[in-house]
């Protein structure tokens, strides 16, 4: 049985919600804006029966972050399940993939912290976007170094959008006000990448490969 098989009772299997691709952000009001950051995808766990730290395909990472897994044991709640992205970041705080991958770099490590799913046994999947954002905001304020807020911006698409090329992030992900947490591809998600970034270099040189 893997980990993902083994998530707690209250949720059950949980499948990451994920960003479906677009060409430019959307305009106008009714959205949220973040940057997207160069990382591991995590689900990070705490309850009773202590913490995990499980990626997209199932493993527990709590060993290779030792320092989310201690930020993510001190947070002042009995349980919660929070999504992100575990990053480390290089001189001028940009997340680098290639860093997070070094021997010796999860004491570094910092998870991005984007949603949250459960909170206290109360399962907020169906909650709106925006209501899960102010309960993480408030969960994690004044927090252990380790784990952080990824910010959101209420600001047009474009504009967002060029300030995340401009500090050489991967790109943004919008999402619609209102929308609930869903497994797999959402529409309500939308993901635009920043072509001169290394992820996304990196991932034409793979598809190249293929």
């Amino acid at each position: 049985m893997s980990l993902r098989e083994r998530t707690r009772p209250a949720l059950g299997i949980i499948e990451p919600c994920l960003p479906s691709p677009a060409k430019a952000p959307p305009s106008g009001p009714g959205w949220l804006h973040e940057f997207k950051h160069d990382g591991f995808r995590i689900l990070a766990w705490r309850d009773g029966a202590g913490v995990q730290l499980i990626t997209r395909t199932g493993n527990d990472f709590s060993s290779r972050f030792p320092s989310i897994a201690m930020a993510v044991s001190k947070l002042p709640v009995r349980s919660f399940l929070i999504d992100g992205e575990a990053v480390v970041c290089d001189e001028n705080g940009l997340a680098v993939f290639e860093l997070i991958r070094r021997d010796g770099a999860g004491e570094r490590a910092v998870l991005c912290a984007f949603d949250l799913l459960e909170l206290d046994g109360k399962d907020l999947r169906r909650s709106p976007i925006e209501k899960r954002k102010e309960l993480l905001a408030e969960l994690l304020n004044g927090s252990q170094v380790g784990i952080a807020f990824n910010e959101c911006f209420g600001e047009d698409g474009a504009i967002v959008f060029r300030e995340a090329c401009r500090l050489g992030c991967e790109g943004i992900v919008s999402k619609r006000l209102g929308s609930i947490y869903r497994r797999g591809r959402s529409p309500l998600w939308l993901k635009v990448k920043n072509p001169n970034a290394p992820a996304v270099k990196r991932e034409a040189q793979e598809n190249w490969g293929r």
